[in-house]
């Protein structure tokens, strides 16, 4: 069976590569593991898109990308599955409705004849042809399917296409690695007794109870946040792993989401009993999955380094920007924050997103080419929309012309201008 372009992982990176592909009239097949699209905004309910917006100093939103990623968050917005832009302290986020966001993206792809969507689909083979990628095998509830791409987009995360495909990789020491999050929903909560102040207080009462022992130190930093819908509110835990920590070792994922689920229940306990806002709390849903934040990316053509962030250097061959700080979480104690100069954007070159020595491989979202640092800024949703449309439309491009394109070519099909 063969096709244009394959996107492996249907988050915001492979959902935003699969649109643009097939929007530049390209064959697409977007492969999925779970049973609905978005990634960690709807399987990890994370219920913030951040990364839409510019950095500045003043006070009104202002949108950061072209194209799709300011397309999908006018969609949340038009049919009530956003709120409007929130401003956090120098930073703007989208609230979102996790299942509104999965609509959204079901809607996104329907929309597009020419893209074939397969969920609850795995990658389990590879075969290279060359210096490219001849053939891909998928595995559906014990069915075996073989693809030929032409070009192929890894937005999986993990970088499992490139990893099957021997392609090199770039890969932390377990102490560095962002912790993974671990987000549930609670119901029945007062709201109007969590407001900032009563925020605060949650968070002091936990401190207290963590100091004197009787709830677990992995509920230090827990963060509680009112969706906005009636008397719902998401928890937000940043999870430790063990010193060897491995997001990709089976069993420290399994770990990792017993560990989450011991934990909220605990911290629900622990708040129906001391806030008077959860008095009658009940946990109205868990994550399908734990958040990884960070695991391995693609060694690709260029590398984007903290520095780069910092700095907001100048690329030539930029294809999408990034617009987020740097949000390091690897203590349980909350994020340490890195504001780049002048908040200039990052700005990320296609050299980022191609495989050092794939022709046809494509990379997006926490797959690019970036070192630690740089992973941490360049992580959130909006950013893996725009590296999404970038990859989507470079492997269009090259599905089309047999050649890869340069970063003048991805820049006519997104929109994105050169940044002064």
């Amino acid at each position: 069976m063969n096709y244009d372009v394959l996107v492996l992982g249907g988050g915001a990176a492979g959902l935003a590569a699969a649109v643009t592909a097939a929007r530049q009239g390209a064959r697409v097949v977007l492969v999925e593991r779970h049973g609905s699209l978005g990634g960690t905004a709807t399987t990890a309910l994370v219920h913030t898109v951040c990364g839409l917006y510019r950095l500045h100093s003043g006070s009104a939103a202002l949108p950061a990308h072209p194209g799709l990623p300011a397309e999908f968050a006018e969609r949340l917005l038009a049919c009530g599955a956003a709120a409007a832009p929130q401003r956090l302290g120098r930073l703007d986020v989208l609230p979102h409705s996790p299942p509104g966001f999965a609509l959204v993206a079901d809607a996104l792809v329907s929309s597009c004849p020419s893209l074939e969507l397969r969920l609850h689909t795995e990658l389990i083979g590879v075969s290279i042809g060359g210096s490219a990628i001849a053939a891909v095998e998928l595995h559906c509830r014990g069915r075996r399917t073989t693809l030929e791409p032409r070009a192929a987009v890894d937005a999986s995360g993990d970088a499992e296409l490139a990893a099957l495909a021997g392609a090199d990789l770039l890969q932390r020491p377990a102490a560095r690695l962002q912790r993974p999050a671990f987000i549930f929903a609670l119901q029945g909560v007062d709201v109007l007794q969590l407001d900032a102040d009563g925020r605060i207080r949650a968070a002091a009462l936990i401190a207290a109870a963590v100091g004197a022992g009787s709830l677990d130190p992995g509920l230090l930093g827990s963060q509680l946040r009112p969706s906005g819908r009636g008397a719902e509110v998401y928890v937000t835990l940043d999870l430790e792993g063990p010193p060897d920590y491995d997001p990709l070792a089976p069993a420290q994922l399994t770990a990792l989401e017993l560990r989450g689920r011991r934990l909220a229940a605990a911290l629900l306990d622990f708040l129906r009993q001391h806030h008077p806002a959860c008095g009658r709390a009940e946990i109205a849903a868990f994550p399908a999955r734990v958040g990884v934040r960070e695991s391995r990316n693609v060694l690709g053509r260029a590398l984007v380094t903290g520095d780069d962030v910092l700095r907001g250097s100048p690329q030539p061959d930029v294809v999408a920007l990034g617009t987020w700080p740097m949000e390091l979480r690897e203590r349980a104690t909350g994020p340490r924050w890195r504001f780049p100069e002048e908040l200039r954007p990052t700005q990320i070159p296609l050299g980022a997103l191609r495989a050092s020595r794939l022709d046809n491989l494509w990379t997006a979202g926490r797959c690019l080419s970036c070192d630690h640092e740089a992973q941490a800024a360049l992580r959130v949703i909006g950013t893996c929309l725009a590296s999404g449309q970038a990859a989507g439309a470079a492997a269009a491009l090259q599905a089309a012309a047999g050649t890869a394109p340069d970063a003048a070519a991805v820049r006519r099909c997104t929109g994105l201008e050169v940044p002064h």
